[in-house]
């Protein structure tokens, strides 16, 4: 039951960031490098303080590996650039397809054998996610669908290593703090682009302090009680999760296709976790 809530939790904060993204970057309120750079710091303040409200309870801050706070900065900075040329359709149809070819990979390549069922509600849900975004597909740009992939590519194997966190706090926080200064360079390389509002800042700091540091540290608990392709699978849940939001809170239209993806995604979804749990049960018996 912990799992659940605490995957439930993280995936209506990855809807939540796609709003607020949505949002600033699409209606020009900030520059791409600026909304990366205050999304990690205003993440890393929020992290660094609730540290050490709760100091008892957590490590010391590791300042060893930091192949975690590379990934967290190329997904971040490249999700920002790619979407400055691609539809909302488009990007979020890479994004995922890069996350679940990545996560999928590395479970077959680690061992895991996933029950036919399993492909099957994957392949279900990717389905819909295609029949979701199929109206905004477009010729996408070729250096614009790198960047998307690149940042799918770098979520993907985020969460894998984040599967043997033992501290989610201590070490989320140490992946904020340790990406800010390659998010500080990018925004000092790209000056001459630098615009901002008062919206735009405030959309990145709700991104980065509440969708992406809260969101990130209840993911890495999430991801102790998740395979590698359950982890893969319930994340095609956030497009619709991000769609139902979009209706709900910024007045866009409740479609026919709307609804038909969001029942054949979560079908898909619930097919493959109810694999797992009869495959689970299965080797129990025997």
């Amino acid at each position: 039951m912990k799992t659940v809530l605490f995957t439930v939790f993280a995936l209506t904060a990855f809807a939540a960031n796609s709003l607020f993204c949505r949002l600033a970057l699409g209606g020009a309120t900030i520059d791409a490098a600026s909304f990366t750079t205050l999304r990690l710091a205003s993440g890393a303040c929020l992290l660094l303080l609730l540290t050490a409200v709760f100091k008892e309870r957590t490590s010391p801050i590791p300042r060893g590996n930091r192949v975690s706070a590379v990934l967290l900065f190329i997904y971040a900075v490249a999700f920002s650039f790619a979407y400055l040329g691609l539809s909302a359709g488009t990007g979020a149809l890479i994004l995922f397809g890069a996350v679940q070819v990545t996560m999928i990979f590395s479970a077959l390549r680690s061992g895991e054998r996933p029950h036919p069922f399993e492909w099957t509600g994957l392949v279900l849900a990717l389905a819909g996610l295609v029949y979701l975004v199929f109206p905004g597909l477009a010729a996408p740009s070729s250096i614009h669908s790198a960047l998307m992939a690149s940042a799918g590519v770098a979520w993907g194997v985020y969460s894998i290593r984040g599967r043997g966190a033992k501290n989610p706090l201590a070490d989320t926080t140490r992946n904020f703090v340790h990406s800010l200064p390659a998010a500080i360079g990018v925004s000092v390389i790209m000056f001459r682009d630098f615009h901002l509002s008062a919206e735009g800042a405030l959309l990145a700091v709700l991104s980065g302090a509440l969708a992406s540091g809260v969101g990130y540290v209840i993911w890495y608990a999430a991801l102790r009680g998740l395979t590698a392709m359950r982890a893969a699978t319930v994340q095609l849940a956030v497009p619709v999760l991000a769609a139902a939001g979009g209706v709900i809170f910024l007045s866009e239209q409740l479609s026919l296709r709307l609804f038909l993806s969001a029942v054949v995604i979560l079908g898909g979804v619930g097919l493959a976790l109810a694999g797992r749990r009869y495959s689970v049960q299965t080797k129990r018996a025997s």
